[in-house]
């Protein structure tokens, strides 16, 4: 026809494949995880040939009881990528109650990937204050970028800081710039190394995909108690390192953060124990411990606010009893190692609500200080499980309604408390100790207590040394902690305090966009020990997301 237009041909442009998550899928014990595919299959309705990729992302042991009655068994959630067009019968029903939907897309700690038309900024230097996962994973990101980078801590590299952390057990006086908290890895190094955590991130499996390339294992990349291990970790930093090297990223070790020099909310350089460094920029992430590093920036006009943080102590118990109140004692339960377990004591009648945190099976209570003359307890595990005790922190969160409104209230509040225990544990870093029978009865206890702390134990009225409001926080849980673990709260039951380094108490305010911190244009603060994050996972997401928004809105130029 006249004046009328060639048709024209659109390129046979095959579309994306499509991801479906699939839930509530279960495994008895015994069963191979091989089943699980099969499983997802028949769920879409789809021939096993026909899918594209299939990975798990969460499997957790059910343990709970049910009419009186535990049946163990493994629920888990599953990926399987299928061709775009595909659909079914079953999918379209699965897709209608809940069970199955579209997961969500893919992220990457490469800006390049994240923004494909990325400038790189080969001339920009950042330093990032701190090595614990904040840290770590911020330094990956901006290298990836292009960016040069400098890690800049206060510790020692691990292969030192092992030795030193000898010399403590040894010496009984801690090095104040090398020790549990200070140093590669951050405090997390010789902690539990759980990566767990309640957020769904979409930069969760990448950062867990970096940690696997390192030497972790595979299941942490879906195992619901995603755990390394202490031991484990010693491996993997390392290489993760020299990763991070051949990235171009340098490392300042035994270097302290004294100070910044900025002008107009610009920072210039940092002043640190070796000297000036001159910076484009700074991610800040110094750990929940940073006490002199946040007085000497606070003077300098860098914003803190005092914020909520837990406070407790430890909770020793037998393994076995642990295991057996968890699983029973069935022939199956050896297969499953050693038993873990999340309480939870709510609120009511005016008491605060108290929940376990860092629970490490198969592990052992470690004095986590940096000063001499205080004392605060941590725990860890091996990879392996291998103790015979398991311990928690059991805490309640303090607001600044009990410790004060000033900025580092909170600190001077840890401070007393921990200064409180280590004087009523002798001085010499014994921890005050008492049954939790006695705890709940409110006497002395007798007799000899074990538990796996290096230091030793001494008994001690605990019920007295903690703050009034912990006190009856502590009884109203280990009530109903005992509804859960027959033996929870009885004379297997040994509370080691004190607890007080769960989760910071200052917070550093920053824009929620930006995320710079108030009143300045290139410093970022991040993690712990900025009151943005409350355990490994949750710091290193915390800071992948600074670097990227770094980068997004040009900080550096």
């Amino acid at each position: 026809m006249r004046g009328s237009r060639p048709a024209i041909m659109e390129p046979n442009v095959p579309k994306a494949p499509v991801t479906w998550r699939v839930f509530g899928l279960e495994l008895q014990l015994g069963e191979p995880e091989a089943l699980v595919r099969e499983r997802a299959c028949r769920e879409l309705g789809i021939d096993p040939a026909r899918v594209r990729g299939f990975r798990l992302v969460r499997k957790a042991l059910d343990a709970r009881k049910k009419n009186g009655e535990r049946r163990l068994r493994f629920v888990l959630c599953a990926d399987i990528v299928v061709d775009a067009g595909f659909r079914s019968a079953r999918l379209a029903r699965a897709e209608r109650s809940g069970t199955v939907r579209r997961a969500p897309p893919a992220a990457d700690l490469d800006p390049r990937v994240v923004h494909p038309s990325w400038r790189a900024h080969p001339g920009a230097h950042v330093a990032v204050v701190g090595s614990g996962p904040a840290g770590l994973f911020a330094a990956i990101v901006l290298a990836r970028g292009g960016v040069r980078v400098t890690i800049v801590d206060r510790g020692s590299v691990l292969e030192r800081r092992g030795s030193e952390l000898v010399a403590f057990h040894r010496t009984r006086t801690p090095n104040p710039e090398s020790n549990l908290l200070y140093g590669e890895g951050g405090a997390g190094t010789y902690s539990d190394g759980k990566i767990y955590t309640r957020v769904d991130d979409p930069l969760e499996v990448p950062i867990l995909e970096e940690i696997v390339a390192c030497g972790a294992k595979p299941d942490i990349l879906y195992d619901s108690r995603a755990h390394i291990g202490t031991d484990r970790l010693h491996f993997i930093l390392p290489k993760l390192r020299a990763r991070m090297a051949e990235l171009g990223v340098r490392f300042a070790w035994n270097t302290r953060v004294d100070g910044i020099v900025h002008d107009h909310g610009r920072v210039r350089a940092l002043q640190t124990s070796a000297g000036d460094i001159a910076v484009d920029a700074v991610v800040f992430a110094p750990g929940h411990s940073a006490r002199d590093t946040w007085a000497a920036l606070a003077e300098q006009g860098v914003a803190f606010e005092a914020k909520p943080f837990q406070l407790g102590v430890r909770i020793e118990h037998p393994q076995e009893l642990v295991t057996r109140g968890q699983f029973g004692d069935g022939p199956e339960v050896a297969s499953l190692g050693a038993a873990s377990y999340g309480l939870v004591s709510r609120a009511a009648g005016g008491v605060p609500a108290t929940h376990s945190f860092c629970m490490c099976p198969g592990g052992r209570i470690v004095a986590s200080v940096s000063e001499h003359g205080y004392l605060c307890t941590n725990g860890m595990s091996n990879s392996t499980h291998s103790s015979r005790y398991a311990n928690a922190a059991l805490v309640t969160t303090f607001t600044p309604a009990e410790f004060g409104n000033g900025p580092f209230d909170g600190v001077a509040f840890q401070r007393a408390l921990e200064q409180r225990f280590f004087d009523a544990g002798g001085g010499d870093y014994h921890a005050p100790a008492q049954r939790a029978s006695d705890f709940f009865a409110g006497r002395a206890s007798r007799g000899e207590m074990r538990t796996s702390f290096g230091f030793g134990v001494v008994p001690a009225r605990v019920d007295e040394l903690v703050p009034e409001l912990l006190r009856d926080a502590l009884r109203r849980a280990l009530t109903q902690f005992e509804r859960s673990i027959t033996g929870f709260a009885g004379d297997d039951g040994i509370l080691v305090g004190l607890e007080s380094r769960s989760s910071g108490p200052v917070r550093m305010p920053r824009d929620f966009k930006t995320r710079r911190a108030r009143g300045f244009v290139n410093f970022m603060p991040v993690g712990e020990g900025a009151g943005f994050a409350g355990g490994i996972m949750s710091a290193a997401l915390d800071g992948a997301h600074s670097a990227l928004a770094l980068l997004e809105h040009g900080l550096i130029d």
